[in-house]
């Protein structure tokens, strides 16, 4: 029988969470801390990691939170780990974190005690950064927490500080020929909040990639394209499919029918501001 997480948060409990994004907010780094992000190619990097939180279907407090690990260049899994959480914050635009990240941080505190070899040296979050109402994120929230490198790849636009999906906006995506191309997402108060970020070559349909923590958002667009064999980047992609999978198994589901994969060409990375291409990754 599907269940209904608590109903929407009394003034206080709102009041509260603002300040906790605030306060946290303070801690950001929107700038490079590693060596490897400064390289073109991201020489040194070697693991890159992904987390999800997917629903069961018409039940709103039964959820799966995954946290993956992936090889970099190949993208290939070396960890992942998914388990059945229950909701206990409702869904309110702006506090996706509060619903969301508390399963996703004691995914990554098991896997920094169970095998702190296999730990990400950055993650990729399936939602914003600084692109964000007050400027913190689901990726600044985990990234603070976790003190790790993070980046917001979200698949829809967030129209704030005066960004809109509009006939302008539109004409900007349309702009955007091939992968790798991309374009600054600039707020009202003049501040660059993100990019629009053509991901591959066969989907016209952009990502949203902004600051989490501990990263330049020129580094983010970079590995966020880098980590594209199709428009999702492969460890947000790779953790999306290990929680519904664990779903399926958790509820006894029947599997899904296997859809007909397109046919996978290696892809180039995007190395910098030269428009150039690295190794194939």
């Amino acid at each position: 029988m599907a269940q209904e997480a608590a109903g929407w948060p009394p003034e206080e409990t709102l009041s509260l969470w603002k300040r906790e994004q605030a306060r946290l907010k303070a801690r950001v780094v929107d700038r490079d801390t590693e060596a490897w992000q400064r390289d073109p190619a991201f020489s040194g990097l070697r693991r890159v990691g992904g987390v999800d939180v997917s629903f069961v279907k018409g039940d709103s407090v039964r959820a799966c939170a995954s946290l993956v690990v992936l090889s970099y260049p190949e993208l290939e899994v070396l960890y992942e780990e998914s388990r059945m959480v229950s909701l206990t914050a409702p869904y309110v635009s702006g506090f996706l974190a509060f619903r969301e990240v508390p399963f996703l941080l004691e995914l990554v505190q098991q896997l920094r005690e169970k095998e702190p070899g296999l730990m990400p040296q950055v993650l990729l979050v399936d939602g914003n950064g600084v692109l964000h109402h007050r400027g913190f994120g689901v990726a600044c929230h985990l990234g603070v927490l976790t003190d790790l490198p993070c980046v917001g790849v979200a698949k829809k636009l967030l129209q704030v500080d005066g960004l809109e999906n509009n006939a302008l906006h539109k004409e900007k995506i349309r702009l955007l020929q091939t992968r790798g191309d991309s374009f600054p997402l600039l707020g009202d108060s003049g501040t660059v909040l993100g990019m629009a970020l053509r991901s591959h070559d066969r989907s016209t349909r952009p990502l949203y990639v902004s600051v989490g923590h501990r990263m330049s958002l020129e580094a983010a667009v970079r590995l966020t394209c880098c980590c594209c064999r199709f428009r999702i980047p492969e460890p947000v992609r790779q953790a999306d499919i290990c929680s519904r999978e664990h779903i399926r198994k958790s509820l006894g589901l029947p599997r899904p029918p296997t859809p007909r994969s397109p046919t996978q060409r290696p892809v180039a990375c995007p190395r910098g501001d030269s428009g150039e291409f690295s190794a194939l990754c």
